[in-house]
This record gives C-alpha cells, sequence and structure tokens, in this order.
C-alpha cells in the first residue's frame, strides 16, 4: 500500500498535521471531515488546537492501515485543500 503525498506512516497508523488561518476555519474543516467519516463509517482519531488539527488514521480491526485509511486520508487532503489547510 502506497502512502498518500503527506502523509507519514506513524507505527500502525498514517498521520498528518494541517495548518489554518485561525480557530473558525479548523472548526469548519473538522465538521466537514466528521460529516465525511460518518457517511463512510470509518472514524479518524484527531487532536485540534487553536488553528491546528493532527490526524490518525488507523483500521484497528485490521490491526493497522488499510484501503479504507488510504481513502479517507485522500477525502481528508481534499477537504483540507477546500478550507484553507496547508
Amino acid at each position: 500500500m502506497n502512502t498518500p503525498a503527506g502523509w507519514l506512516e506513524d507505527g500502525n497508523a498514517l498521520a498528518r498535521s494541517y495548518r489554518f488561518e485561525g480557530f473558525g476555519q479548523a472548526f469548519a474543516f473538522l465538521t466537514r471531515v466528521s460529516f465525511h467519516a460518518e457517511r463512510v463509517d470509518h472514524h479518524p482519531e484527531f487532536t485540534s488546537r487553536w488553528n491546528r488539527v493532527d490526524f490518525r488514521l488507523t483500521t484497528h480491526d485490521a490491526g493497522g492501515i488499510t484501503d479504507r485509511d488510504v481513502a479517507l486520508a485522500a477525502e481528508i487532503d481534499r477537504l483540507a485543500a477546500e478550507c484553507g489547510g496547508r
């Protein structure tokens, strides 16, 4: 499995951080990610600090990274770009 561009393999998970201009943009981004995660029934681990959001994606049932994590990473990247994340 190929690690998506911009993401790092961190043990049994994919990891990436995004920064935004402020809290409102970061929160709007997380809201959009959460709606997508609910639709696909695959939920990321994340932390949020003011203008920064950190993700770890793993499939717990499989014990590591799967195609579902790679697909979620791609959608998170797309949403981040739309919301001004870098």
